[in-house]
C-alpha cells in the first residue's frame, strides 16, 4: 500500500489534465490559450464552486501523499527528503489557492483580499516546484542522467514563467504559458516519482 503512494505525483498531472478540460466545458466561452486556469475559479465565474472540488481539493492531497510517501522513505538524504517536503508545500498551497478564488478580472489594479492570497499561494506553488529540482540536480543520491534533466527543467520552467510575465503584460496568451510552465514541473514531478 506505501508503494503506492509513489503514483501519487504521476496520477496528479494526469488529474489536472482532465480535471481542467471537464471544468472548462462548463465556463462558456473559456479559452485555454490566454486564461489562467485559476480562472476557472474565479469569483463569480460559472464554475466558481465546481473548479476547486474536481481540481484544487484533490489534488492537494495527491501532493501531500506523494510529499509524505518521499519523506518516510528509508535511507535518503536530506535533500531527497526536502523534495516531499516541498511537495507537501504545493499541496497546502493548492488548498489555499481553491479555497481564496481570484478575482474574476485577472487584470484588475486593485485586487481583493482573497485575489491577493489566491496569488500568493500560486507563488509558494511555483516556487515549491522550482525549488525540487534545484535539491535533486545538487545532490548525488539519483543518477546524473536525472540530475541533469531537473537542471533543465528549472531552466525550461524559469523561460516559460518569464514568457508568462510577458504575455501576461501584454494581455496575449498568458493561459498557455502558465500551462507550459507548470507542465514541465509537473513533468519533473512524475519522473522524479518513477525514479525514485
Amino acid at each position: 500500500m506505501f508503494e503506492l503512494l509513489a503514483y501519487t505525483a504521476l496520477i496528479a498531472s494526469v488529474w489536472i489534465v482532465i480535471g481542467v478540460f471537464i471544468v472548462a466545458k462548463r465556463y462558456p466561452g473559456y479559452n485555454h490559450k490566454k486564461q489562467f486556469c485559476s480562472e476557472l475559479g474565479a469569483t463569480g465565474s460559472a464554475t466558481e464552486k465546481l473548479s476547486p472540488l474536481i481540481n484544487n481539493y484533490p489534488l492537494g492531497i495527491l501532493f501531500c501523499a506523494f510529499g509524505w510517501y518521499v519523506i518516510n522513505l528509508e535511507n535518503v538524504p536530506f535533500l531527497v527528503a526536502s523534495v516531499g517536503w516541498l511537495s507537501i508545500i504545493h499541496g497546502i498551497g493548492t488548498w489555499v489557492a481553491g479555497y481564496f478564488p481570484m478575482d474574476a478580472d485577472p487584470y484588475i489594479k486593485t485586487p481583493s483580499i482573497t485575489c491577493q492570497i489566491h496569488s500568493w499561494a500560486g507563488l509558494v506553488m511555483l516556487l515549491s516546484l522550482l525549488i525540487a529540482p534545484i535539491l535533486i540536480a545538487i545532490s548525488d543520491y539519483l543518477p546524473i542522467s536525472f540530475r541533469g534533466f531537473s537542471a533543465c527543467t528549472v531552466c525550461v520552467t524559469c523561460y516559460f514563467s518569464f514568457r508568462l510575465a510577458k504575455a501576461f503584460k501584454q494581455r496575449t496568451n498568458a493561459g498557455a504559458f502558465q500551462r507550459l510552465a507548470y507542465g514541465v514541473q509537473l513533468i519533473w514531478l512524475s519522473a522524479f516519482s518513477l525514479t525514485i
